[in-house]
């Protein structure tokens, strides 16, 4: 049971983290944009995330899941971490979540 509570409290740490990671082209952080889809804490202290990017193209495809990576393991308790780049289904502003609609004035 307390692995279980441990794992939580890691991944609502990590959320937090992703939070503080924001793409470079819209000033809203990725997480609140929808480009996470999923976060999970795998094996043993092992942070999984999948995400996506809002293009194929985009000109940080290559240094932003590294710094997903990195700031994952900033997570107090996390032993590594794995980023995964999924275009399925593809990110549309439709996922962007309602605060930060209001943010960039599209609500």
């Amino acid at each position: 049971m307390s692995e279980n509570n441990d794992n939580n409290s890691i991944r609502e740490a990590a959320i937090e983290k992703l939070k503080t990671v924001f793409d470079p082209e819209i000033p809203v952080d990725i997480y609140e944009l929808g480009l996470v889809y999923e976060v999970k804490v795998v094996d043993d202290y092992k942070v999984y995330v999948l995400m996506t990017l809002t293009s194929p193209n985009c000109p940080v495809a290559e240094s932003l899941p590294q710094e997903v990576k990195e700031k994952m393991l900033e997570v107090e308790g996390v032993r590594d971490a794995e980023v995964e780049i999924t275009f399925e289904p593809p990110w549309d502003q439709d996922m962007i979540s309602d605060e930060a609609k209001l943010e960039l004035g599209l609500l």
